[in-house]
């Protein structure tokens, strides 16, 4: 995983010192062979030599032993430093031995991380990436050396942080953004340090990546929850600053208009009182849903088979799916998933409206799925539809309360079944299904709602 450039060069230098070590022992027993030779020719010489030679003999004599005394201390001189070298040798085999463990222990601790690790040399080239930033970016060890642009688009924030990192030298924490996974969202949580060697130095830049899913969808769960936590007391006095006086706004138009019908046969007057009446339903409306969507009564709870809701709502449905060439598709396990307590009129109130978006969304007809399953200890309910799906730009914003794309929607339908399954201890997400074939116009396949309802205690 790291480039390693030293090792080579220290060993080959430490190569090096033992050669020259053995080359001078090799050379100081060489010259002991030719003292040695030497005392012995000159051994032969002094036995015919007349006895007046014979102590100019002896001084020659003791200056050969005196050189070779030299010789041989400097031969135990060579033996030590080959000695004291080789534990030098044995040392930094050691240390290298540790150098490695420590490495390899390194690497085991970033192959073990669930967060990804990336470091770049100065230039933006990747020089590491642990098992995890693999998986995460989806890239392998031929991106090694190249820049972070190659990972695409999608990743195109790491490339950012880690630039703006290099030039203002400030570490970024905790930038998130999102990928499409198979048309579910994955979000990564991304941040950007130097990178600075022992002495300092800049040398690159760290980068790590988090994928925090789940923690962004209980992030985005909490932010609807308080959506409506503090609503209460704002909806009761709406109910009456407002609902009272429009009740008898509503009561004065009727008689208004029983006053007319007997006094004339205006069209106009009709017309405009019949505006009247239609945006004070408008009106109640809005404050009802508003009342119950800020509501923070418990539900009422009793056990309820999933099944017998979704085979009620499609008789219900059948009319109007005929009518727009809908084709309901029910797909119900053969055996029976099991019971949960509930509000049975609200989780019907959850799935109309979950059908009724559906089906809006196909104008030209297509095809509403129900399909009911059992995941772990709860149930699951899966409404998908054909139609044009969601916009990128306003997946975020759908379970907002007065948030719609229709002229006469009122906003509240998501965001009331968001609080009725929340009520149920369960969970509602949706995805967005998407077509693989790059060469259609049309990528977009529809959306599918799935809610999870905790199974009873007694299932």
């Amino acid at each position: 995983m790291f480039d390693n450039h030293d090792g080579p060069s220290v060993r080959g230098f430490a190569a090096v010192l033992a050669l020259l070590s053995l080359t001078a022992f090799a050379v100081t027993a060489s010259m002991l062979y030719h003292v040695h030779h030497e005392q012995e020719i000159f051994a032969k010489l002094t036995q015919h030599l007349p006895k007046s030679d014979l102590e100019a003999a002896r001084e020659l004599s003791g200056e050969l032993s005196l050189q070779g005394g030299l010789l041989v201390l400097l031969g135990l001189n060579t033996i030590g430093t080959a000695i004291a070298f080789a534990w030098v040798v044995r040392g930094y085999l050691t240390s290298e031995r540790t150098l490695e463990d420590v490495k390899v222990y390194s690497a085991d601790v970033l192959a073990s991380m669930d967060a990804g690790v990336i470091t770049t040399d100065r230039n933006g080239r990747m020089t590491s990436i642990n098992p995890s930033g693999k998986q995460l970016v989806s890239c392998d060890e031929d991106h090694l050396g190249r820049t972070l642009e190659s990972l695409g688009k999608r990743h195109s924030l790491l490339a950012e942080i880690r630039e703006d990192v290099a030039t203002y030298h400030h570490p970024i924490r905790d930038r998130d953004y999102n990928l499409d996974n198979q048309g579910h969202r994955q979000t990564l949580r991304a941040g950007c340090t130097l990178l600075r060697n022992r002495r300092g130095e800049e040398i690159g830049t760290v980068l790590h990546v988090r994928d925090v899913s789940e923690r962004a969808l209980m992030e985005e769960r909490l932010r609807r929850m308080e959506r409506y936590m503090g609503l209460g007391s704002l909806a009761a006095g709406l109910q009456h600053e407002i609902k009272n006086p429009l009740s008898a706004l509503s009561l004065h138009i009727q008689l208004l208009c029983e006053r007319l019908e007997t006094t004339t046969q205006d069209a106009e007057v009709d017309e405009l009182l019949d505006v009247l009446h239609t945006e004070i339903r408008r009106i109640n409306d809005v404050l009802d849903g508003f009342r119950n969507y800020a509501s923070t009564n418990q539900v009422g709870r009793t056990s309820v088979d999933v099944a017998i809701l979704i085979e009620r709502l499609v008789r219900l449905l059948r009319p109007q799916a005929e009518q727009q060439s809908v084709k309901l598709d029910v797909q119900l396990p053969a055996e029976m998933v099991g019971l949960i307590e509930g509000d049975s009129v609200g989780l019907e109130q959850v799935l109309l409206n979950l059908a009724l978006n559906g089906m809006a969304a196909m104008t030209d007809g297509g095809k509403l799925t129900f399909r009911l399953s059992r995941q772990d200890e709860f149930v699951r309910i899966d409404v998908r539809d054909d139609g044009i799906g969601i916009p990128e730009e306003i997946r975020s914003q759908i379970f907002d309360p007065y948030f719609t794309t229709r002229n006469n929607g009122t906003g509240m339908g998501l965001a009331l079944c968001d609080k009725i399954v929340r009520q149920h201890d369960g969970s509602i997400d949706f995805r967005v299904i998407e077509n693989s074939n790059p060469d259609s116009d049309h990528s977009v396949l529809g959306t599918e709602f799935t809610v999870l309802l905790p199974l009873s205690q007694s299932a």
